[in-house]
């Protein structure tokens, strides 16, 4: 079922009309919380018992479990392995085992969570129980693996009735929107919150997550933030204020929003690409649910893939790397158990420069039996033993499930790229890659089926063919050695080092469409390469191809339809766009903000033109901006120095204001720069 449609509640409701209690297997800490207060709000008898609790608290729920006191029980499925908790379980009549998020069972799933896949040998000890798997996001793959993982249909059971509400969230409006930098992006940001109030901004990574926020703290805007990294407390208290309607915007990693359930949330705005389809439309699917129109934002930029990229390497080790942590944990561990901090594998000296492969490379190695771990409290430290006697050739199993896993992981991004890419309606492409069929082939709510006057796809004209044969030729000849900054620099004539150096300015295609500008160039680069001529390889360093079609292409053999940039685009130049007169500015502004610059440089110890430039401060005196948004509007400011002194220009502007009010006459004006 959709998200917000209503899965919790069929097995909150069965488990009023069932006898005995009712156990859900949840991922979150956040999801437990969510749905155990709003319970408790309605007088029903439910808990959670989770690590977030302490010590006392655990051992009187486990004893009110074990007295029957509760009829729905909220657990991670790691709770499985305390024997206190199993044997108050055993006390009591389970009449049903609800698994929620049940595509994290599954290896096909986008949150794959190893510790889900005990919940069988739990299920085979409870023949007489129901069991109800529910989730938002199960291709027909995914189905039929959370049917065998829970070996529904085996070990004496019935076959499972499987129910496929549908997937179709037609208030959503699914946007993508192309930008080249973060300036960009906080733009789209501001827009979303502005016309929509209430909502999501979700990131890849913690530090992006606390850079967003600040930047939209300096701009103003009250919001959130929250991210795996904080205290439990905290996640807690940032989760109740943004539930209780005191925060109407959270910028947040993937760690936020399962069981959130707040019915105004109008935008969710994806400020990195996801990893999946599954894990976007989980997301997006947080917002609408109350059936009004909700923005769903994906800012897309193609040096963004790298983080995701990251993230799959971290994933998925490869054997060396596993190979080679393993005979480091046997060394340590020579006398006996180990206190190994993290970071100690990290890094030059360590086996990788992602924590994540050595994370995944521990789970690995205590699934296959091989070593035991135990978190130390209070830090990244963990407490390891070998396994005596432990089969190695557990070991062979892991491998080729890591290589499977490792492909499946990189369809699931290109999945992704695609649908950013694609020319058709996006609602039409999550559907079918949920597998729905009688798809319609568009909607009334994505930008692809909604798109402005001037901007449709169409065929290229007798003038444009030989605008789309030149960037095609150019990919062509520069031999897959170089990104599209660079082809587009080329096509463009520009005197950049790297061109000059590389002797790129000796190719045949160098300046053939210098007259048109970079931003136009990069506009039909861009649609090249969602409509397949152009391949952008994965890497480090992302690198372009022509492919056979845009060889066909170039040669006229076949035909492409996209979306042309305007002819405004066409005829500025990037040295024309950035082409910047100050006007006339005061004085006495301009030295008021000349001497905070020297006290602000002093502070730093750094040179004063490295807080800010004459011209920079020149434009502040010249345009007197009253709030962060016309700030960073003067030429020089952008986001990070809007962060760091905004409030203190504001200030400045104000003081000085006031005192031009109480001044008999007008102050001299002195003339900028030409």
């Amino acid at each position: 079922m959709p998200t917000g449609s209503g899965k919790s509640l069929c097995y909150q409701l069965s488990s009023l009309v069932l006898p005995g209690i009712s156990i859900v297997v949840s991922p979150l800490i956040a999801l437990m919380k969510d749905q155990v207060d709003g319970l408790e709000a309605r007088g029903l008898p439910a808990t959670y018992i989770n690590s977030s609790l302490s010590a006392m608290e655990m051992r009187n729920r486990i004893e009110a479990l074990r007295s029957g006191s509760y009829k729905l029980v909220y657990v991670a499925p790691e709770r499985f392995r305390d024997r206190r908790f199993l044997d108050a379980l055993g006390r009591n009549q389970i009449s049903l085992m609800a698994v929620d998020e049940a595509h994290c069972i599954s290896q096909w799933g986008h949150d794959f969570r190893p510790e889900y896949l005990r919940l069988r040998e739990v299920l085979v000890d409870l023949p007489s129980t129901r069991v109800m798997a529910m989730t938002a996001t199960a291709t027909p793959n995914v189905r039929y693996d959370i049917i065998k993982q829970l070996g529904l249909g085996e070990d004496g059971r019935g076959e499972p009735l499987v129910l496929v509400y549908g997937f179709s969230r037609p208030n959503l409006k699914l946007v993508v929107s192309r930008v080249s930098g973060h300036a960009e992006k906080m733009d789209h940001v501001r827009k979303a919150v502005e016309r929509y109030q209430t909502g999501i901004i979700y990131c890849a990574t913690r530090k992006q997550t606390e850079k967003v926020y600040g930047l939209l703290k300096a701009a103003g805007q009250t919001s959130s933030l929250y991210h795996g990294g904080l205290q439990d407390t905290q996640r807690e208290e940032i989760q109740d204020e943004f539930m209780n309607g005191d925060t109407p915007v959270v910028v947040a990693t993937n760690a936020f929003g399962m069981g959130v359930d707040r019915r105004d949330l109008h935008f969710v705005v994806h400020w990195d690409v996801p990893g999946s389809i599954e894990a976007y439309y989980q997301e997006v699917g947080r917002s609408g649910r109350d059936g009004e129109e909700s923005l769903c934002e994906l800012l897309y930029s193609y040096a963004d893939v790298r983080t995701q990229e990251f993230f799959l390497d971290g994933a998925n080790p490869s054997r060396e790397e596993v190979e080679t942590l393993c005979s480091s944990i046997r060394q340590r561990c020579l006398n006996g158990p180990a206190v190994c901090d993290l970071s100690k594998w990290v890094g030059p000296a360590g086996i990788s420069k992602n924590e994540m492969t050595v994370r995944t490379g521990l789970s690995i190695l205590e699934r296959a039996g091989l070593i035991r771990c135990e978190r130390v409290p209070r830090g990244t430290s963990l407490m390891i033993s070998m396994v005596a006697g432990a089969d190695l050739g557990v070991l062979e199993q892991q491998f080729v499930y890591l290589s499977e896993k490792r492909n499946r992981d990189k369809r699931k991004l290109q999945d992704m790229l695609r649908y950013a890419g694609t020319q058709h309606c996006r609602h039409a492409y999550i559907l079918n890659y949920f597998g729905e069929s009688d798809v319609a082939a568009e909607c009334a709510n994505c930008d692809r089926c909604r798109r402005l006057k001037g901007q449709e796809v169409r065929e290229p004209t007798e003038e444009e063919w030989p605008v789309l044969q030149k960037v095609l030729s150019c990919v062509a000849r520069m031999r897959t050695s170089f990104g599209c900054a660079r082809v587009v620099q080329v096509l463009t004539g520009s005197k950049a080092k790297p061109v000059l150096e590389r002797g790129l300015d000796r190719l045949s295609t160098y300046g053939l469409l210098k007259d048109h500008g970079e931003g136009y160039v990069r506009r039909i680069l861009d649609e090249l390469v969602q409509e397949g001529c152009v391949r952008i390889t994965t890497g480090d360093y992302p690198l372009v191809d022509i492919t056979e079609r845009g060889r066909n292409v170039m040669w006229r053999k076949e035909t492409v339809a996209i979306t042309w940039p305007s002819v405004k685009l066409q005829s500025k130049t990037r040295s024309e766009s950035r082409e910047w007169v100050v006007p006339s500015y005061d004085a006495e502004l301009f030295q008021e903000l000349k001497s905070w610059r020297s006290a602000e440089a002093q502070v730093k110890r750094v040179p004063a033109f490295v807080v800010m430039h004459d011209a920079t401060l020149q434009g502040v005196a010249a345009f007197c901006p009253q709030n962060l948004s016309e700030l960073e509007r003067v030429k020089g400011i952008g986001p990070t120095k809007v962060a760091k002194y905004g409030d203190a220009l504001l200030g400045i502007i104000d003081d000085w204001v006031k005192k031009q009010e109480n001044a008999p006459a007008p102050t001299t004006r002195a003339s900028g720069p030409p």
